[in-house]
């Protein structure tokens, strides 16, 4: 069975690993995480709060 990906079951976040910021929207000179599994987003949100990133 094909599985489609909507924009339902995407998560994205724009790091910077300079600055130790965390973006829930685009931004200049930002890596691109892109996440298919709500698991793995809160995971990985989880660890950047662990090395005390910033959110914006």
């Amino acid at each position: 069975m094909e599985q489609t990906t909507t924009a339902q079951n995407l998560w994205r976040v724009w790091v910077d690993t300079r600055r130790r910021i965390v973006s829930f929207h685009e931004e200049e000179d930002c890596k691109l995480l892109e996440f298919r599994s709500r698991e793995l987003f809160f995971s990985c949100i989880e660890q950047y709060t662990g090395m005390q990133y910033r959110y914006q």
